[in-house]
C-alpha cells in the first residue's frame, strides 16, 4: 500500500492539499519511470493513493460540504461526476500495458484531469470549509479522513461516489482489493 501520511494532520484542508501535492509528485514518478518495472511500482502506489484519497473524501469531506457551504450540494454533485469519470479513467489505464507509449499518453490526460479536479475542490471546497469551520472541527475531520482511507478500497470502483454507498459496499470491496494488491505483489 502506497504510504498515504503527509505531514499535517491537524487540519483536514492542509492534509488533502498536501495529499494533492504527493499525488502530483507521484504521477511524475509514473511518467518518468526509466524501467517497466518501476513505472509499475509507481503506478500502483498512484492508484492506490487516488483510489482512498477520493473515497475519504466522498465519505468525509463532501458530506460537511453538503452541510455547510453555500450551493454545497451543486459543489459536490460537480466533484462527485468528476470523480465518476476518474474511476473509470483509472479502471482504463489499470488494462493497458504499462510500458506501452499509449499508456503514457492516457496518463498524461489523466494527470491533467485529476489536478484541474484538484484544483477544483480546494477552491471550491476547501477553502471554503475552512472559513466556515473552526480548528477543532478540521482537526476532527482529518481524524475521519485518516481513518476512512485506512480502510477504503485501493482500486478505483466507478458508481461508488456517495458516502452511504462506501459505507455500504466499501468494506467489501476494500478487502478484496487488498487481497488482490498481497497476491499481486507477491507474483512480482
Amino acid at each position: 500500500m502506497a504510504q498515504t501520511f503527509v505531514q499535517s494532520t491537524d487540519d483536514v484542508v492542509a492534509f488533502l492539499k498536501d495529499q494533492h501535492n504527493l499525488i502530483k509528485d507521484m504521477f511524475d514518478d509514473v511518467l518518468y519511470a526509466s524501467e517497466t518495472k518501476a513505472r509499475e511500482k509507481a503506478f500502483t502506489e498512484l492508484r492506490q493513493l487516488l483510489a482512498v484519497h477520493e473515497t475519504a473524501e466522498e465519505m468525509v469531506v463532501h458530506p460537511r460540504v453538503r452541510r455547510e457551504v453555500d450551493s454545497g450540494d451543486l459543489i459536490v454533485d460537480a466533484r462527485l461526476r468528476e470523480e465518476h469519470v476518474a474511476k473509470e479513467y483509472l479502471s482504463a489505464l489499470e488494462a493497458m500495458d504499462i510500458g506501452s507509449q499509449e499508456f503514457l499518453d492516457e496518463l498524461v490526460l489523466f494527470r491533467a484531469s485529476v489536478l484541474d479536479h484538484a484544483e477544483r475542490e480546494e477552491t471550491e471546497e476547501f477553502n471554503k470549509l475552512q472559513r466556515e469551520l473552526d480548528p477543532a472541527d478540521l482537526k476532527r475531520m482529518a481524524a475521519g479522513v485518516l481513518a476512512a482511507q485506512a480502510i477504503a478500497p485501493t482500486r478505483p470502483h466507478p458508481g461508488v461516489e456517495s458516502a452511504k454507498l462506501n459505507f455500504a459496499v466499501g468494506p467489501f470491496a476494500s478487502m478484496l482489493d487488498r487481497a488482490r494488491d498481497a497476491i499481486a505483489a507477491a507474483m512480482r
